[in-house]
């Protein structure tokens, strides 16, 4: 896990989001056209919450997010997404 040069504000964090599937179960490459956007990636980093939203995630956490959930971010040529830790539906 590599360590990202940002600290994000308030209840926010920062993810790093999983690679589209290039490949079906059954071995069809799929397109980049056909190609859906990933809702599961890892916590990198995450700020130190608020006193009425305390964070709960912290750093490696395998999450779920919502399909337009956060804001896309392009950082030392790595993608990112920064939320709201209320936005992050569930820990897997």
């Amino acid at each position: 896990m590599s360590t990202v040069n940002i600290k994000p504000l308030a209840d926010r964090v920062v993810l790093s989001p999983e690679a589209a599937e290039t490949k079906t179960a059954s071995g069809i490459i799929i397109p980049d056209t056909a190609k859906e956007k990933p809702q599961k990636g890892t916590v990198v980093a995450v700020g130190p919450g608020t006193k009425e939203n305390p964070i709960t995630l912290k750093v490696g956490d395998s999450v779920l997010y919502g399909k337009y959930a956060g804001n896309e971010l392009k950082l030392d040529g790595n993608d990112y997404l920064i939320m709201r830790e209320s936005d992050v539906l569930a820990i897997v």
